[in-house]
């Protein structure tokens, strides 16, 4: 093998793009190109990088597969950090179905934890599970340990499991260290500040307080009735009832939930779940049916009943109610929640990851923009978005660049 390919190869494998492209920034043979295109997608160069991974896997040519499968595998990781979630997942699938087919364990492995990381970012928190479930971390290298245990965190962060996320931190950052590469040092430090800030705001009469993840996880084994705002659900310990796809019913649950162990005035009620502004006999015929319902759907975990001025919430169980907030309230949260991750994204890719139209989010981020929340730049289909103020720095798990013709 040219020595000087094999130089910049392990250049890049330490995490250093630049000493890379010093041994091959003027090569236009296969092995050259997809190294330089991984080196640029190191230094942020996306468009670049891929430019120049698509000439490297038609260099190498239908006679070196695992060479072309190496070149997808890279574009597929940068789409995912460019969030271009419309990239086809089928050539994921057909790349490390050649890496494995040609013994290249290593590589199949980083196909998997880059599918994992796809599933993970659009909240498929199951899919993601089942994709880890066919890796064996023992046999992985540091750089790939990093990441399978930053997707394990992740998982265990949005199940809110503490315990287990932390575990998962401290082996990413020890397998982090190991790597010596500083993009996914940080990397870990990020996900760590993620889960020592603050995740919800408890909510009540008396006012509200931030709370940390292990808190929220405390809470919602307590054994109390648990309006979560964050995720639009009601909970007592293991049972849960969903409303997230019914906003009428959370609202009135969640007011309901706020003025435990008091009543609500009908009035009050309207304008929390309607927006009524002047009620009249056809808001106060809603109100009824939807109360029914309400009933209907949380009828293990709680009574709603009728009072002299409105209704109240019961509890069957539970010795009290608490009512889960986000941190900070905002309209278009969930395209806010996105946007924090530091990482630009098109209005397309947002309507893959939250499962809604593309018109909707582009509305979100009209609103976000105007209340100086979000900025963009480019135009057309290049247009990308970011939050204000752009936080930290841009993932940065690109390949664990093998040796090329390994």
């Amino acid at each position: 093998m040219d020595s000087l390919i094999t130089a910049a190869a392990q250049a890049l494998a330490a995490g250093d793009p630049l000493g890379a492209l010093n041994r091959v920034a003027l090569r236009e043979d296969a092995p050259a190109l997809a190294l330089r295109g991984i080196a640029m997608a190191q230094l942020s160069d996306f468009k670049r990088a891929r430019l120049l991974l698509r000439r490297a896997a038609q260099a190498f040519g239908p006679k070196e597969p695992v060479s072309r499968a190496r070149c997808r595998l890279a574009e597929a990781e940068i789409a995912l950090v460019v969030r271009d979630l419309g990239w086809p997942a089928a050539a994921l699938a057909a790349a490390r179905a050649t890496l494995a087919a040609h013994g290249d364990r290593v590589n199949e492995a980083h196909a998997l934890l880059l599918e994992a990381r796809r599933l993970l970012l659009m909240g498929r928190l199951r899919d993601a599970e089942a994709v880890l479930a066919g890796l064996d971390p023992a046999f992985l290298p540091p750089g790939s340990r990093a990441a399978y245990e930053l997707v394990v965190a992740g998982i265990a962060i949005r199940r809110v499991r503490t315990a287990a996320a932390r575990a998962a931190l401290d082996r990413a950052a020890h397998a982090a260290r190991l790597a010596g590469i500083p993009a996914l040092l940080a990397e870990v430090e990020s996900a760590c500040a993620v889960l020592n800030a603050p995740a919800a705001r408890l909510v009540g009469r008396g006012g509200g307080r931030l709370l940390g993840l292990a808190e929220v996880e405390a809470l919602q084994n307590s054994g109390a009735l648990v309006i979560d705002a964050c995720r639009n659900f009601v909970c007592e310990k293991q049972e849960t009832v969903s409303l997230a796809r019914r906003p009428v019913l959370f609202a009135l649950a969640r007011a309901l939930g706020e003025a435990w162990p008091e009543d609500l005035p009908r009035d009050l009620l309207l304008a929390r779940a309607f927006g009524a502004k002047f009620v009249d006999q056809s808001h106060r015929a809603r109100l009824r049916v939807e109360i029914g319902r309400l009933r209907t759907m949380l009828r293990a975990l709680a009574e709603v009943s009728a009072t002299k001025r409105g209704f109240a919430l019961a509890p069957r169980r539970a010795r009290e109610v608490v009512v889960l907030a986000q941190p900070v309230e905002v309209e278009d949260a969930a395209v806010l929640a996105l946007l924090a991750d530091g990482d630009s994204w098109s209005s397309s890719a947002l309507a893959v990851a939250l499962g809604t139209s593309q018109r909707s989010v582009q509305r979100a981020l009209e609103a976000l923009a105007a209340a100086g929340k979000a900025q963009s730049f480019g135009r057309g289909r290049a247009r990308r978005w970011v939050a204000l103020p752009v936080p930290g720095f841009a993932t940065t798990l690109l390949l664990p660049a093998p040796l090329p013709g390994d």
